[in-house]
């Protein structure tokens, strides 16, 4: 004879909840040894800001050096590109490890043309920093009001 057990919502939605959290737990935490490959948004954080000149673009690459950075610029999109080395300590078990590693790529949209010519790039101290200074076009421009007639009013 079969044994009949209540249906309870709440015990199912848990083991959901668990089952969910262990899928992101494993896939998160094995990111870098998993897939090597590190790409997409989360891979590289960056800061862009904006004043009437120029677009200045800053990102931490700590262990890259500069000949491994390829910053590109397409029409409106820039690319900044490089490889993040692994370190491994010899004769020793990983217990946890936790920082990005492997080919890393971002690449953005610009609301505004830039001057290509004009686009310099910083590395310091595992700082990138691209100054991308606005096209004549984009940026703002005073206009001048002319006076017509003596400018008194009648």
């Amino acid at each position: 004879m079969a044994n009949m057990i209540r249906w309870n919502p709440l015990r199912e939605m848990a083991a959901m909840q668990n089952a969910m959290d262990r899928l992101f737990d494993e896939t998160w935490h094995n990111w870098p040894s998993q897939y090597g490959d590190v790409t997409g948004a989360n891979a590289l954080a960056l800061d862009v800001h904006e004043d009437d000149n120029a677009y200045i673009v800053t990102t931490a690459l700590p262990g890259v050096q500069a000949e491994n950075v390829n910053v590109k610029l397409h029409n409106d999109l820039l690319t900044i590109e490089g490889e993040i080395p692994q370190h491994e300590v010899e004769n020793a078990r990983s217990l946890m490890q936790e920082r990005m590693y492997g080919r890393f790529s971002r690449t953005i949209r610009l609301p505004q043309p830039v001057n290509r010519d004009a686009v310099e790039a910083n590395f310091d101290n595992g700082i990138l920093t691209l100054t991308l200074p606005k096209a004549e076009e984009a940026q703002p421009r005073q206009i001048p009001v002319k006076v017509q007639g003596n400018g008194k009013k009648s």
